[in-house]
C-alpha cells in the first residue's frame, strides 16, 4: 500500500464513517454540547407578541406624527404596564401609557417613545422629541420567527444560544444522536502508567490521557482499554474487545515498521479491510486505518505523542463529527495567518509545526512554539492551539509570510 496526500487520507476516512442512527430522548438540563436530531418548531411566533424594546410611552403614531419639537405637545397617561401582564385597556386619541421593556402593546398603541425623549408632569406626558417612524421601538409579533417553521435543523451542535432557543420554544425534552464510543489502547512493552515507579528504558503512557480529553472534548464517551503488552494474542483480543464495544477504536503504537510492530496483520485476521496504512504528513505519516463488519473503524496511531494527537486533529475529529450526526462539509477549519517567524520544512511531506494563534488589531499571527518540534516532544505542545501548515514542496516560510493554520479550538 502506497503513502497518500491528506486529502485523500481524508476522503477516504469520511466515505467509511457511518453516521449514527441510534437516537435519545434527554432533558433540556442535559442537552449542552449534544447533536441534535429532530427538527424542531415552535407553536408560538417570536416575538410572542407585540412589545416594547424600550422602557418609555406607547402612543399612537396619527396623535405624534405632525408635532413639532417645541415642547408643546401632551398626552393624558392613562395606565401604567410593566413586563409580564396583558393589558386590558385601549390607548385612544390624545393618550398614552407608561410601558416598560417586553410590555405588551395595549390596543391602539403602535409607536413607542423612549423616555429619555419625554417628560411627565403628573398624569401628563409632554412630548420633547417626536417619534421618526411609525412602530419605533415596537418588536413586532413574529419578527424573528413565524409559528412552525423550523427553528432548529438536525445536525447541530447544542451549544448556549440554541439552548436558549429550545427554551424559548418550551422543549423541555430533547431528541439527541446518543454519544459516539470510542475505544482507546496503548500498545509497548516499554509503557507504564502514571501511577507506576518508573524504571530504566521505560516510557510514561500519556498517550491514553490525551486520547481521552479529545474524545471527551469532542463530546463522545472513551472507553479505556488500558496499556496492552506486545504479544499478538494479547493485542488481537484487546483489539477485538473494542471493535465489539465502540464505534471507533484508537490504538497508539504498532503501526510502523519495528519487529514487534504486526498490527496489520492482526486486524486482517479479525476481518478488517485496510485501506490507509501511510500518509503523506509529518508527524504521523504511519497512520493505520481499517473497517471492520460490524461497521467497526479501527485508527492506528502512532505512539509518539504528538503524532498521535496530530493525526486526531487532522483526521479522527473530523471523522467523530460525521459520525455524530453533525452536518457540515467536514473539513478542516483553516485560518490564513501571518508568521512571527520562519517556518521551515524538507518539503517531502506535508508538514505541521504547533504554535498560538492571536488575534491582534483584527488580524490573525501564528507564533511558533519554542523548543525542538520533534515527535516525541510533548512538552511544548502544551499551552498551544494551532498548527501551521507547510505543504508538499514548500521548504521555508519567511517571517510576515501568510500560513494556512489549523485552529485546534473550533
Amino acid at each position: 500500500m502506497t503513502m497518500i496526500s491528506s486529502q485523500e487520507a481524508q476522503s477516504i476516512i469520511l466515505q467509511l464513517v457511518d453516521v449514527l442512527n441510534d437516537t435519545e430522548t434527554i432533558s433540556l438540563d442535559e442537552a449542552t454540547g449534544r447533536i441534535l436530531a429532530q427538527p424542531i418548531t415552535s407553536p408560538y411566533d417570536f416575538p410572542y407578541w407585540d412589545n416594547s424594546a424600550m422602557d418609555g410611552y406607547g402612543v399612537r403614531f396619527e396623535d405624534v406624527s405632525q408635532g413639532e419639537q417645541n415642547n408643546c405637545m401632551t398626552l393624558d397617561i392613562v395606565a401604567e404596564i410593566p413586563a409580564g401582564i396583558n393589558p386590558k385597556i385601549s390607548i385612544g386619541f390624545g393618550q398614552a401609557c407608561r410601558i416598560f421593556t417586553g410590555g405588551m402593546l395595549p390596543n391602539g398603541v403602535d409607536t413607542i417613545i423612549m423616555q429619555e425623549n419625554t417628560r411627565q408632569e403628573g398624569k401628563k406626558l409632554r412630548i420633547l422629541e417626536p417619534p421618526k417612524y411609525l412602530g419605533q421601538f415596537v418588536r413586532k409579533r413574529g419578527a424573528f420567527y413565524q409559528a412552525n417553521d423550523t427553528l432548529l435543523s438536525p445536525g447541530i451542535k447544542i451549544n448556549e444560544a440554541e439552548i436558549a432557543v429550545l427554551a424559548t420554544a418550551q422543549c423541555s425534552q430533547v431528541t439527541v444522536y446518543r454519544r459516539p464510543r470510542i475505544a482507546i489502547l496503548s500498545t509497548g512493552n516499554e509503557l507504564i502508567s502514571p501511577s507506576q515507579t518508573l524504571e530504566p528504558g521505560q516510557i510514561i503512557d500519556s498517550n491514553q490521557y490525551a486520547l481521552k480529553a479529545f474524545i471527551l472534548k469532542q463530546g463522545a464517551i472513551p472507553i479505556n482499554l488500558g496499556i496492552v503488552k506486545d504479544e499478538k494474542e494479547i493485542i488481537k483480543q484487546k483489539i477485538l474487545e473494542g471493535i465489539n464495544c465502540a464505534d471507533f477504536v484508537l490504538s497508539t503504537g504498532g503501526v510502523s515498521v519495528g519487529d514487534y510492530d504486526y498490527i496489520e496483520h492482526i486486524l486482517e485476521e479479525l476481518g478488517g479491510k485496510i485501506y490507509i496504512n501511510t500518509v503523506a504528513i509529518k508527524p504521523g505519516k504511519p497512520l493505520t486505518v481499517a473497517k471492520f463488519d460490524q461497521g467497526c473503524l479501527y485508527f492506528g496511531l502512532p505512539g509518539n505523542p504528538v503524532s498521535a494527537l496530530v493525526s486526531c486533529w487532522r483526521f479522527v475529529k473530523l471523522a467523530l463529527d460525521k459520525l455524530s450526526g453533525i452536518k457540515n462539509e467536514h473539513q478542516p477549519q483553516l485560518i490564513q495567518a501571518t508568521s512571527s517567524q520562519d517556518l521551515s520544512s524538507n518539503g517531502q511531506r506535508e508538514t505541521y509545526v504547533w504554535g498560538k494563534l492571536n488575534l491582534r488589531n483584527g488580524e490573525w499571527f501564528f507564533e511558533l512554539a519554542k523548543g525542538s518540534k520533534n515527535s516525541a516532544n510533548l512538552i511544548n505542545l502544551a499551552l498551544t492551539n494551532a498548527l501551521a501548515i507547510l505543504p508538499i514542496g514548500v521548504t521555508k516560510i519567511n517571517q510576515g509570510d501568510k500560513v494556512n493554520v489549523l485552529f485546534l479550538l473550533v
